[in-house]
């Protein structure tokens, strides 16, 4: 996606998740456009991208409407997600851990540990805890060696926040998050001492924890401060 894309679809997620775009609210390509001050292109592309998000509804030709979001939606879909690498963790310590993936989760972990050492966070480091994040629950459905798994969570990733791709993150309390992370992070640590021990069920455990997190996100966005709340996402 271009940079234009980019910053429209960024922009768009975090007026969605402050309320600034309410739920009910008609979105349409040309106001859009203009009051972002980019061409109609970018606008139609994050539209369909929000769409798949399950952050907009489609509503006749070309508009959309933001579409309500409940709490309860976003836990059943957290904790579908918790079952699906939880299931993943155990098969990847019965199935034991080859060289390359072993390595690569260490350096996630690594990478992590050096974020975290300073004892608090700036936005840019959850940008690269972001990214670190997503890497290690990629390699842990590569290690599971089951692509059943990453076809259902794809699947499982067009409801709202149900993505281990969307981190949100409230700047308004950025010792709180820093708690967080690190917190989830550790959790990495010690799923992956599970996994190098083959002890399936114990990981397994771990990570359907690690997925109640992310279940702050219900707080989070409807918070007094939710106009802080910002949604990474790759």
């Amino acid at each position: 996606m271009s940079k234009p894309g980019q910053h429209v679809l960024i922009t768009l997620r975090k007026m969605i998740a402050s309320g600034e775009l309410p739920a009910g609210e008609r979105l349409a390509e040309i106001p859009t456009a203009e009051s972002l001050g980019v061409s109609r292109m970018p606008v139609r592309i994050a539209f369909r991208t929000l769409e798949q998000e399950g952050l907009l509804s489609k509503a006749g030709a070309r508009g959309y409407v933001v579409r309500a979001v409940s709490p309860d939606e976003i836990a059943g879909a957290v904790e579908i997600r918790g079952v699906l690498e939880g299931l993943a963790a155990r098969q990847a310590a019965e199935r034991g851990l080859s060289p390359d993936i072993r390595a690569a989760l260490e350096k996630c972990l690594d990478d992590g540990d050096a974020l975290f050492a300073k004892g608090y966070v700036t936005e840019e480091d959850l940008e690269v805890y972001h990214d670190i994040n997503l890497r290690f629950h990629q390699l842990l459905l590569e290690a599971s060696g089951n692509p059943a798994i990453a076809v259902t969570l794809v699947r499982n990733e067009n409801l709202p926040f149900a993505s281990v791709s969307a981190l949100a993150v409230n700047l308004s309390d950025l010792t709180r998050e820093f708690r967080r992370f690190n917190f989830a992070h550790m959790q990495h640590h010690t799923v992956v001492d599970a996994l190098v021990h083959g002890q399936g069920a114990r990981a397994e455990l771990i990570m359907r924890e690690h997925a109640n997190v992310t279940l702050r996100y219900r707080e989070m966005l409807s918070a007094p401060h939710k106009d802080q709340v910002v949604i990474l996402r790759k």
